[in-house]
Parts: C-alpha cells; structure tokens; sequence
C-alpha cells in the first residue's frame, strides 16, 4: 500500500510548542518540520532550550521531520561568517534534536540582476555549508523559492549537481514553483531525483495568492500520486501560508506593512490545509501517519 509520513510547520498554528503538539494531535500528525518555537526562530533556539524542547518533544511522542531554517536568506554582500556561526549552532541544536534533514536556501539576489552571474559564489558557499553538516550526519534541503539564486528548477538541477555532496539534496515546493511561472510538474519530472522531501503548500497562477492544495495551479494531486507511485514514503510537509504569523515577513522578505492585513493564521486555518490534503491522500488511496 501507498504510504506517507505527514509533518507540519506548526508555527503556523501557535508560537507555543504545547499548542502546537495539541492541535497537531487533533488531526494525527506526530511529526513537526520545526521553524518557529515558543517565541522564537529556530535558528536563535540555543542548545540548552532545545534539550528542553526535547523532552516536550518526547513526552507526548513527537519527533522532528526537519528543522526549517533560515539559513541562506542572506544577500551574499551580506556577512557570510555570521551566518556561518547561526549555522554552527543550528547544526548543534539539530543533534540535540535528532533532526536528519535541515531545510536551506541559495541566497536573496538583488532585483534585476543575472543570477547565473552569481553561480560560483552561491556554489561556493553552499558546498562550505554542506561540508560544516557532514560530521553531524545532516542532510541539507535546498528549497526552490522566488527571489533567491534557486528559484526555477533549472537553476535547483544545477546547485545540486554543481555543490555534489551526498547531504545536499532538494526539497520540493509547488507553491513557490507557481509564483516563479513554472510548470510544477514539470520540475518535478526534472528534480525527482534529487528530492527527497516534499513542501505542501500551492498557489494561484494568476496572482499568487497561497491556498490549500488541490485549489491552486500546484498540481499536487498529480505529483503525490506520481512520486508514491514511484515508492516515495517519506514526508509531506504542510506548509500552509493561509495566514500572517510570527516570523512571515521576514521569511517572505517582505515589509510588515506588506502582511500587516493578512487574517491571522491559527488552528483553524491550518484545520482547512490538513483537511485539503487528506482529501487529496484519500481520493489517491494513499495512507498516512
């Protein structure tokens, strides 16, 4: 049978771990792709607060998909050995956590320049990244989004092929495959190979407006149907964006203003992304924990 592991990023719910693990077991989700956590970034998380999150962790028996990082939302003008000492303690914290995967980007590019001008430095300094994870067993998740060097899916296909490490890999996001104007499925078919975690998040072509999946131009049915087909049994991620949280700004590189009449994500709004997608599984006769 076709089987899934669901994970969340459940920020999107509260900033509170407690919250978070209670709505999270209302719809049997036990997995989290950790971004936002009591008040804060995961990436400003020390390791101190994150054995104790740990044993929140344990004690209602969840267990981390991911740590959904910042890390490579930078301009590369800005400073690259700071952002190395984030990563340093992130890949602490990740230990402490026993997370296998740490999700990355490829650095914001500035409006209307040539990225493929800026290839050897992003390689540069994403191979330095994958190299700081390997003692620690991690495997970096690049992840497709507009704005920064590895936006379309050409441009993914060559930073995994180019960076050429065992624990630098993809993980695919339909939603900000749609806001860059490409077709999803057909970056799927050229980057299958090299993902191996799955972002559930979809868009409207028209104007890029987020909305649960299977109402966008994601083609999501389609590409779950296709990689389970295929064998995939690893994680779908919820990612939903129905709603302003703590944090969304920055990770949208945006202004508050920008946000600030965004409805507020809450339980509720994430209710509506679970149930999207699980309608989605159960047309397709996929399973799911």
């Amino acid at each position: 049978m076709k089987k899934v592991l669901l994970s969340a990023f459940a920020d999107e719910i509260d900033m509170d771990l407690t919250t978070q693990m209670d709505v999270l077991d209302t719809h049997g989700i036990k997995h989290i792709e950790m971004r936002g956590v009591n008040g804060k970034n995961i990436s400003e998380v020390t390791v101190e607060e994150a054995i104790e999150i740990k044993k929140q962790l344990d004690a209602r028996g969840f267990k981390i998909s991911s740590l959904g990082s910042p890390v490579g939302k930078i301009y590369l003008k800005d400073d690259f050995e700071a952002h190395k000492k984030m990563f340093a303690q992130l890949l602490e914290v990740a230990k402490v956590l026993e997370s296998k995967y740490m999700r990355i980007f490829s650095f914001f590019m500035e409006s209307g320049v040539n990225h493929d001008d800026y290839a050897t430095q992003v390689v540069e300094k994403l191979t330095e990244l994958a190299d700081m994870a390997k003692p620690y067993d991690i495997v970096l998740l690049h992840e497709n989004e507009k704005d920064i060097y590895g936006d379309t899916s050409e441009r993914c296909l060559s930073l995994v092929q180019s960076v050429n490490r065992d624990n630098f890999k993809l993980v695919y996001d339909p939603a900000n495959f749609v806001q860059c104007k490409e077709n999803t499925l057909q970056a799927y078919q050229l980057l299958k190979e090299h993902v191996l975690y799955y972002h559930i998040k979809d868009a409207q072509a028209s104007d890029d407006t987020v909305v649960p999946a299977g109402d966008g131009d994601g083609q999501i049915a389609a590409i779950v149907e296709s990689i389970t087909d295929n064998g995939y049994n690893g994680f779908l991620s919820l990612e939903p964006h129905l709603g302003n949280f703590a944090g969304f700004a920055a990770l949208e590189n945006l202004e508050n203003d920008d946000v600030a009449e965004l409805e507020k994500s809450d339980a509720s709004k994430f209710g509506l992304a679970v149930t999207a997608l699980k309608s989605i599984l159960d047309e397709k006769a996929i399973s799911y924990a």
